[in-house]
């Protein structure tokens, strides 16, 4: 259990769900409210591995966990710093549906990723109407936790965005993870960016301009194609909507 898990009601009337990997643009099935805010006590990194979404097996890509604070400070990171709040979007669970979501989420995190429940802060300036209380909302989050098989720990980031860059899986490249991760942070407020996340970006987009300088014509429009599908899928998930079907999503995060 988190050291956070204490620090709030064990019991409450609403189910909410905190994503901050893929889950902030792809939403869940059978949500009615979808809230950007912040959780603190935890750093956010691409240090687990994905072999069921963004790799395989034989060749796992990378996908972000959440590190606790005081775990991460004594660790050795190349990127040494990382923001107090930890942003991303909360979503409620319509109630008649919540067994069915977490039957459904508890399926597709088990590539690593274990239950734990944290404060969620809703952002300044969210309809006090949406809010079930004033105050830290309880939300469960999915984290691979340091004891996971599929926890990478630090690592170089160049070696990091050249493994991101290569991968791919069920869910596609893994770069456009990345990516899709870096465009909907910074959509959610201005202080919402996230250093580990933007500078990895930008490695990636490096790499893929050189790859494009040594490749055919046919290469650069594939890869023009697919970023602009990525692009609108992202910005349609901003708005609140409910999933029709479990069936419907394609990945639901590892919370990627």
């Amino acid at each position: 259990m988190s050291v956070h898990d204490s620090m709030v009601p064990v019991e409450l009337a609403e189910f909410w769900l905190f994503g901050y990997g893929s889950l902030i643009w792809k939403p869940p099935p059978h949500f009615d409210r979808r809230i950007p805010g912040w959780v603190t006590g935890y750093v956010r990194r691409f240090w687990q591995a994905s072999e069921d979404h963004r790799g395989t097996p034989e060749a796992p890509g990378r996908v972000v966990t959440l590190i606790d604070r005081s775990y991460w400070a004594q660790l050795t990171d190349h990127h040494d710093s990382a923001p107090e709040k930890v942003w991303g979007v909360a979503y409620r669970i319509t109630a008649d549906r919540v067994d069915e979501v977490k039957e459904y989420l508890d399926i597709r995190e088990t590539n690593g990723y274990s239950i734990h429940y944290t404060p969620f802060h809703p952002a300044e300036g969210v309809d006090s109407v949406l809010l079930p209380q004033a105050g830290p909302i309880r939300a469960l989050v999915y984290i691979g936790t340091p004891e996971n098989e599929q926890f990478t720990g630090p690592q170089d980031p160049q070696k990091l965005a050249e493994h991101i860059y290569h991968s791919h899986g069920p869910s596609g490249p893994n770069r456009e993870y990345l990516w899709g991760l870096e465009k909907s942070l910074d959509a959610l407020s201005l202080e919402s960016g996230d250093e580990h996340v933007t500078d990895l970006s930008n490695r990636v987009r490096a790499i893929a301009a050189q790859q494009e300088k040594e490749s055919g014509p046919a290469d650069k429009l594939r890869a023009a194609y697919s970023l602009a599908d990525m692009g609108t899928e992202s910005s349609q998930h901003h708005h609140f909507r409910r999933a029709g079907s479990v069936d419907e999503q394609e990945e639901t995060e590892k919370t990627s």
